[in-house]
Formats: structure tokens, sequence, C-alpha cells
């Protein structure tokens, strides 16, 4: 799983862990730990509990989207 994420390092990420969401853009993986940095600050992710992460939509201008639904693909 961290191999996974890392690819993810530096870009606006949502992640979801079925019970909550996080967005930020994501600093840093390790340990099985994600760090994301938050409009409220770093927050902490285990990523034992992580069922989806995602890239945050952005719309044809470059803008983030809002998100309607998360797992409406």
């Amino acid at each position: 799983m961290n191999e996974l994420i890392k690819a993810y390092i530096g870009k606006d990420v949502i992640i979801s862990t079925g019970f909550t969401s996080v967005d930020g853009t994501l600093v840093k993986v390790e340990d099985n730990w994600a760090q994301l940095e938050t409009k409220s600050g770093i927050k902490t992710v285990n990523l034992e509990y992580v069922s989806v992460v995602q890239e945050y939509p952005r719309n044809k201008k470059g803008k983030k989207s809002s998100v309607q639904a998360l797992f409406g693909e």
C-alpha cells in the first residue's frame, strides 16, 4: 500500500477510510501512515484502514471541482 500511495505525493487527494474521508495535499508516506496538509492543518491517516485514494477532481479550467458524489463513478 505504501508504494502505491507514494505516487500521489505532492498532489491534492481524497483519502477515504469507509468511516470518514480527508482531503488535502499528500506530503509524506512512512511506516503505513500518510500525512496530509489540509486547510485546518496536518492530518495523519493510518493506511491499514484506507479503502479509496483518488486525486482531487478538477474542472476543465484546472480548478478544483466540487465533489458531489465521491463514489459515484
